[in-house]
């Protein structure tokens, strides 16, 4: 009789682990049931939140109405974005070379305004009362605010709509990095090609009524050479273009007789104005025909056979004419190396209005 008590103490302990279970069942189950309201929250609350796009947890502390602006990850991968990045990232490590500054990532390295500072210093030529390193937060918007309204100040005359911040540049917004070394490049006429039709896609992120909204915006960066060439002062050139285009191909005849006035001097002559001086060659010839000396042979490439060699040549050229007391030609080498007609027959435009008399 003493085995009987036995089933109650299996009943006991089955109930006891049911109970146990019942109740890790219902904290699973409560889980559940929060991370699905979560997840339906965050449904709501980001309804067009593009793949790849997380939503920082610092997002939803967000004041009402504020925004925020994030590259999608699909144009940080776009190879033209890319090789904006590259020509951009090269021209900063060329001007600053002297500075011993050399810039490897734009986000990381811009942000605290001291290779902006030195930037804008620089090409403007001129010294800001900024303290030079500054490792506090405070310290450095201050830099990044000083420097901002220098180039703004600059800029927005010209037309310039300023898309970047000091919120925007220090909270590394690459968008805004590179909107801003973009304006800088082309008001200072950077001796760089920035590649065309350059967009990147962000995701705006906006506090409405404690809801998070997002939409994708698609910003251009660049727009064609000429549109960029053109926020610069125009000339009769542009001019002669833009409403006489049907007279180009006078304008060349023009200028090939004057060039070939001068050139077979030499025994040289000239039929394609685009690609025959695209080397800087005739270029450097011409202008010592015209200003009556000889050029040392030293002093340039006689028969270039890179890129390099050619930008050198019509670099050189383009110092000659300005040692001739011309303007420093609007056109850059790189653009009458890679035939950009345009740029070469305002060089050879130029040099017409100047010499045109000449014997």
């Amino acid at each position: 009789m003493s085995a009987t008590p036995q089933p109650a103490k299996m009943k006991k302990d089955e109930s006891f682990l049911g109970k146990l279970g019942g109740t890790l069942a219902r904290k699973k189950k409560s889980k559940e049931v929060s991370d699905l309201h979560e997840e339906g929250k965050n449904a709501i609350n980001t309804p067009m939140l593009p793949t790849g796009i997380e939503i920082h947890p610092e997002d939803t502390l967000m004041e009402e109405n504020a925004e925020r602006i994030m590259l999608d990850p699909t144009s940080r991968e776009n190879l033209k974005f890319k090789d904006l990045l590259k020509v951009l990232i090269d021209w900063i490590n060329s001007e600053l070379e002297e500075d011993r500054i050399i810039v490897k990532d734009l986000e990381e390295d811009c942000y605290d305004g001291q290779v902006l500072q030195k930037l804008f210093e620089k090409l403007s030529g001129r010294k800001l009362n900024v303290a030079e390193v500054t490792q506090s937060e405070i310290g450095q918007k201050q830099k990044l605010q000083t420097v901002l309204e220098s180039v703004n100040e600059m800029l927005r005359p010209h037309g310039w709509t300023i898309e970047w911040s000091v919120d925007s540049i220090h909270s590394k917004n690459l968008v805004a990095i590179v909107y801003l070394l973009v304006a800088l490049a082309m008001h200072f006429q950077a001796p760089i090609r920035l590649p065309e039709h350059v967009s990147a896609q962000v995701v705006v992120v906006k506090k409405r009524e404690g809801i998070l909204q997002t939409a994708l915006v698609t910003k251009e960066l660049t727009s064609t050479t000429e549109m960029m060439m053109g926020r610069f002062e125009r000339d009769a050139f542009d001019t002669l273009l833009d409403h006489a285009p049907d007279k180009l191909n006078v304008v060349k005849t023009s200028l090939i007789t004057f060039v070939n006035k001068h050139l077979n001097k030499l025994n040289l002559e000239v039929t394609e104005l685009e690609s025959q001086f695209a080397d800087g060659v005739y270029l450097i010839l011409l202008m010592g025909l015209l200003e009556d000396y000889f050029v040392p042979l030293f002093n340039f490439f006689l028969t270039p056979e890179s890129f390099e060699q050619k930008v050198h040549n019509v670099a050189f050229a383009f110092e000659l004419m300005q040692d001739g007391g011309l303007k420093k030609p609007k056109a850059r080498p790189e653009d009458v190396v890679n035939l950009n007609l345009k740029s070469t027959l305002r060089v050879l435009y130029n040099l017409f209005t100047n010499y045109k008399n000449s014997e």
